[in-house]
């Protein structure tokens, strides 16, 4: 026993200041957003039949500059019990890299944040800028996975999720092991599984497995699914998977509110689940829990 412990003392001692304690600049999943772009003539298409899929409510739509060089774009938040998206139509080119980010995270302080994820093992893509309400940074992990991280000038309070959705991120073997690492260490969370044989026919192949990592963490969940790149539409243009209560009677509103359906709804390991797309394009992933 004494070993163990002597052991563990010098692991720390030895540990890289990366590794270090460090503070989880989380706010909460509710302020997690998916960034959705989408053509100024399907915006209203879209955030009207998202709203109406999930049960959502949009902030009134506002003509904006969010990057750091000039553009224009309409922007609103689309908040809904599962799930919050950022919706952008741009009525000039987007600037690069802009257009490429999933995700924005909400952080307690931004240039902090920004220094431990660069510790952590990302890229800053886009240092921090000023917005309209706050400001702004854009960081790229292990594999290409870049995240927009965020601060509001004026502390918002949104209403804890009924469902947490989580960010499904495709990636091959080679920089699977890489991102989880950093990405995990500055989120402060955990791998909650690690399933090295999922049946493919999970993300739509014929035969054969693959690795699906999940994560928790203060910012939600994220899907991890290390493939061969070899999918079938539209798995892998999706971004997010939604948790709904009940997936029979989201899809009937969806279907009412002109979203497509994909793929119908269908049995998966611990899930029951469907692809939609959105008018705009916008396709998500829609599950419950398995009965």
């Amino acid at each position: 026993m004494r070993s163990h412990v002597l052991l563990a003392a010098m692991a720390l001692l030895i540990a890289p200041a990366s590794f270090a304690a460090t503070q989880d600049f989380s706010v909460g999943p509710q302020y997690d957003t998916t960034h959705v772009y989408v053509a100024p003539g399907d915006v209203d298409a879209f955030v009207r039949s998202f709203a109406a899929t999930f049960g959502g409510q949009s902030t009134p739509q506002a003509v904006v500059t969010v990057t750091p060089t000039p553009s224009s774009t309409s922007s609103q938040l689309v908040k809904s019990p599962v799930g919050a998206i950022s919706v952008f139509g741009f009525r000039t080119p987007v600037p690069y890299p802009f257009g490429l980010e999933r995700t924005g995270y909400l952080v307690t302080d931004l240039d902090e944040a920004v220094r431990a994820a660069n510790r952590a093992g990302a890229a800053t893509l886009v240092a921090p800028f000023d917005d309209p309400i706050g400001r702004d940074a854009v960081v790229t992990w292990p594999g290409g996975v870049n995240m927009q991280l965020y601060w509001h000038t004026k502390k918002s309070e949104y209403t804890p999720l009924e469902h947490v959705p989580e960010n499904r991120i495709y990636l091959p073997v080679q920089s699977a092991d890489a991102f989880v690492k950093a990405f995990v260490a500055f989120a402060h969370g955990k791998v909650v599984s690690d399933e090295r044989a999922a049946p493919v026919a999970d993300i739509g192949g014929k035969s054969g497995v693959f690795r699906r990592i999940r994560i928790e963490s203060g910012y939600g969940k994220a899907t991890v699914l290390v493939t061969d790149g070899h999918l079938d539409w539209p798995y892998g243009a999706e971004t997010t998977g939604y948790e709904v209560g009940d997936l029979d009677a989201t899809l009937a509103r969806a279907r009412d509110n002109g979203v497509k359906v994909l793929v119908d709804i269908h049995a998966e390991t611990d899930r029951r689940a469907a692809m939609l797309q959105f008018p705009g394009g916008y396709v998500a992933e829609v599950h419950s829990a398995a009965r």
